[in-house]
């Protein structure tokens, strides 16, 4: 399959304009995807951006970085303390919600922690919004909110519901408030790459807990820019799911393997890989939509939106989405189902996005293109074709 998450849409684009004017809050503004929304969300010319975390050290780096920006204020805030999130909300038109707790094992030691911050403190962004009259409220969830087999997983599902339940609390114009789920963005903070390439780096051996394992992949600026649109495509309580393509894990520490080892003076053939067996509550396959809600999903071009479990609680709300390919779903979506990228695809892939650094020797990946040009050393093309 072709996928292509940067194209620009003929229906969905007009939504990034709708940015313009607005106060936007962001919660967790120093993670990952929250300083990503924070540099896109000032590229579409907000009124204002505020952003909190409870990361002193890393809210004052942020703070430096974005000193050309009047418009943009950051403050030292807790999701644990409702009074911050009443008052930062005050005008508040959009509220990006991504600040939780997120590592699997940390929270399985402390459960406490995980209920206070994940869900309490989802509760009290909810409580916030509709005490403010904000117009529209985006929850990141992730892929492990599916079939959870982790405090934190679990967490994540119940912030979903919470979302969901809270669209129904509404009044009149009352807050939206939605929920996206999407699996691993490269390169992060924890993911694989970083890990991979520390390992590379020192020689080996490069760890993979389970040989089979697949996952689906996407890069940082198109998880931010498909949340960026899930906020204004929201009709009410629904989670938006984002298609991704999928990687076996194997193929992807093989292919880093293979173009990272010279650069820190390591022969291939030299870098072990070895299996050191799966984690505790780890899957072998990623989930972002399970069997029983493909009965109440419906698909989009670039997106599977997941309505309500029970539509009898909640209020109906409008499901005429643009781009919209199918009213039904006929099977779940996880990596085991969906077929993974071959290798050369992979490393194209990473290439392209930035994530092995560089420039790549260039041959087409498509197998649509009529001749291959001769191997060198030339910047890669702005997508790739990801196989058949």
């Amino acid at each position: 399959m072709c996928v292509d998450l940067a194209a620009f849409s003929l229906e969905i684009e007009p939504l990034m304009e709708t940015w313009t004017g607005k106060r936007v809050l962001i919660t967790g503004v120093c993670g990952t995807v929250g300083q990503e929304l924070l540099r896109q969300v000032l590229t579409l010319g907000p009124d204002e951006v505020i952003g909190i975390d409870n990361n002193e050290s890393e809210l004052f780096f942020a703070c430096e970085r974005v000193r050309a920006h009047p418009n943009v204020r950051l403050y030292v805030g807790d999701l644990r303390d409702p009074s911050t999130l009443l008052r930062k909300m005050d005008g508040v038109d959009v509220v990006l919600h991504t600040a939780a707790l997120k590592h699997v094992i940390l929270c399985e030691r402390s459960p406490r922690d995980a209920i206070q911050t994940n869900i309490l403190g989802t509760q009290n962004v909810i409580d916030a919004a509709l005490a403010n009259g904000v117009e529209r409220v985006l929850f990141t969830s992730s892929d492990k909110a599916v079939n959870p087999t982790s405090v934190m997983g679990t967490s994540k599902l119940m912030g979903e519901r919470l979302m969901t339940a809270a669209n129904a609390l509404r009044r009149g114009d009352g807050p939206i408030f939605a929920s996206t789920r999407f699996g691993n963005v490269l390169g992060s903070r924890g993911s694989v790459i970083p890990i991979f390439e520390r390992q590379i780096a020192a020689g080996g051996p490069v760890t993979l807990t389970d040989a089979r394992m697949t996952r689906f992949i996407m890069t940082l600026e198109e998880a931010v820019r498909l949340v960026m649109e899930s906020v204004f495509l929201a009709r009410g309580g629904e989670v938006f799911v984002t298609k991704m393509p999928v990687v076996r894990i194997s193929d992807l520490a093989r292919v880093m393997v293979q173009e990272l080892a010279a650069r820190h003076g390591y022969d291939p053939e030299d870098v072990e890989t070895v299996v050191v067996g799966s984690k505790p509550g780890e899957k072998l396959y990623e989930e972002l939509m399970n069997d029983e809600e493909t009965r109440r999903t419906i698909e989009l071009t670039r997106y599977f939106v997941v309505k309500p479990a029970f539509q009898s609680v909640y209020r109906e709300s409008n499901d005429q989405y643009p781009e919209r390919l199918a009213q039904t779903v006929e099977q779940p979506y996880n990596s085991a189902l969906v077929d993974a990228m071959a290798p050369e695809d992979v490393r194209f892939y990473l290439y392209t996005h930035g994530l092995l650094g560089g420039l790549a020797p260039v041959w087409s990946a498509d197998p649509r293109a009529e001749t291959e040009p001769a191997r060198g050393d030339v910047p890669l093309p702005a997508t790739v074709y990801l196989g058949a």
